[in-house]
């Protein structure tokens, strides 16, 4: 990754559709089951990955210790990237960068697989060049290995697409971004057009590393953040990788990005090693652009979860029908547990926050609705299109209710609404017990885009309060 300059960053949204994930997470450094559907995604083999770090090192070891953009390291480390995926079948082709970059910089490289829909692309990169100070085995050999078995394996099962893949391996980063600003500047607009959204994988290996997704609410990350999720991470927005490596190329040019990260010199929070592991208070990567950046410097189980989500975003992006008439319910909540903000969120968005004495169900924030103790009304609500093919669809959320009311009476109450109209209701009678899954059948409105509020109504004294957490969608 590029060290840190200002840059200011554009989005355009695009929705995705997503296909099925595992219903509960698997244990730690494993990769999910297969999914029910038949655009379950293959586990990448995380031992061919190490096989291609193992020869990036080589590389940089038989020239002078480093494979920075204008050595031979760089262009040994293109010529095997180059002839694994000839030999897979890919048409690949060298890029030379003419102008903006670093003078005798090595090209870039792109490999396009020859289906799906020519109109319709999603690319996934990596920069395959390094510092001059080591090897880079995690800037960004780590990113680079993990594109390059994804890329082989595709070949290698060679599915259906219905749109266009292509891969990117980018020259010159590190002196800021240039081969991949050569190669989207020097597209046509129409060219541009055709990209529907660009995944880019740098430093997904740091050994005190965190799980982040670059811009983690939008409709591209989707299915980024709904493979993290399914393993239980509770990823985080990409804050200091902003503007720092080759996405923002793309984004200048509002083409939607997203991307996995596990961080750099930033230092790990004490929230985050609880929730991740590793050391609170020490860089993410304690080799960043060091020379200890080698093969010790790798954490295998975070490349291993890397590189399956890129599989599972490849394949949910481009392979067979994306769906149709399948159940696929993950990510049809947005930021369900509250931890990004208040977007997509509407209503009393206010009572979203880290509140001061109320641990939330996961991560840290919640919305807390009621609580006041005088006659009011709080809702937080979204829009949601429950899946066409769910012949069961449930909305499931935790539900903490902690009153000063008593007896057996219904006082203040919490409802969940579609539409306005009301599918089930606590109240102060039900409170006690801390955090308790609740739910709402949704199954009436497979194929439909509904209005889902959660609403507190409090009477005219003693309080009443409904904390709300994690909030998703099952179906089957």
């Amino acid at each position: 990754m590029k060290r840190r300059f200002a840059m200011a960053g554009t989005l355009l949204a695009l929705v995705l559709g997503l296909g099925t994930l595992p219903a509960a997470a698997t244990p730690s450094g494993t990769s999910p089951a297969s999914t029910p559907t038949a655009l379950a995604a293959p586990d990448i083999s995380l031992t061919a990955v190490r096989a291609h770090l193992d020869e990036l090192s080589a590389a940089a070891a038989r020239n002078g210790g480093n494979r920075r953009s204008t050595g031979q390291g760089y262009r040994d480390s293109v010529a095997y990237v180059k002839g694994k995926l000839q030999a897979a079948g890919y048409t690949v082709t060298e890029q030379p960068c003419t102008s903006g970059c670093t003078s005798g910089a090595g090209p870039n490289l792109i490999a396009e697989w020859p289906q799906g829909d020519a109109s319709a692309v999603y690319m996934f990169g990596a920069h395959l060049d390094g510092v001059s100070a080591g090897p880079g085995m995690n800037d960004n050999g780590s990113g680079s290995a993990a594109l390059l078995e994804n890329a082989l394996t595709l070949a290698r099962e060679n599915p259906e697409l219905r749109n266009r893949v292509r891969f990117a391996w980018w020259t010159d980063e590190e002196q800021g971004l240039n081969g991949s600003d050569f190669y989207v500047r020097t597209l046509s607009s129409a060219e541009r057009s055709r990209i529907k959204a660009y995944y880019n994988f740098d430093m997904v290996a740091s050994l005190n590393g965190g799980y982040f997704v670059n811009h983690i609410t939008s409709a591209a990350a989707a299915p980024m953040k709904a493979y993290w999720d399914s393993l239980g991470l509770r990823p985080e927005e990409n804050t200091e990788g902003a503007g720092r490596s080759d996405d923002y190329s793309f984004e200048r040019y509002g083409i939607p990005t997203s991307g996995y990260a596990m961080g750099a010199s930033a230092r790990k929070t004490s929230t985050q090693a609880a929730k991740w592991g590793g050391t609170s208070g020490a860089a993410y990567d304690p080799c960043y652009h060091r020379s200890c950046d080698t093969l010790s410097n790798i954490n295998t189980t975070g490349l291993d979860r890397a590189a399956d989500g890129i599989a599972y975003t490849v394949w949910q992006q481009a392979v067979g029908t994306g769906g149709g008439g399948t159940c696929d319910p993950a990510a049809v909540v947005g930021n369900g547990g509250f931890e990004s903000g208040t977007a997509p969120w509407t209503g009393t968005t206010a009572v979203i926050a880290a509140h001061t004495g109320r641990a939330a169900h996961g991560g840290t924030r919640l919305a807390w609705l009621g609580g006041n103790g005088s006659t009011s009304t709080e809702s937080v609500g979204q829009t949601v299109t429950v899946p066409a093919g769910c012949t069961r669809a449930s909305l499931d959320f935790w539900l903490w209710i902690e009153t000063a009311e008593s007896g057996s009476r219904a006082y203040d109450t919490f409802s969940v609404r579609v539409n306005g109209s009301t599918l089930a209701t606590w109240s102060n009678v039900h409170a006690g017990g801390g955090w308790t899954q609740r739910s709402a059948d949704l199954s009436a409105y497979a194929g439909q885009t509904v209005t889902v509020t959660f609403t507190a109504t409090e009477d005219h004294s003693l309080q009443t309060g409904f904390l709300l957490d994690d909030v998703s969608l099952s179906g089957a």
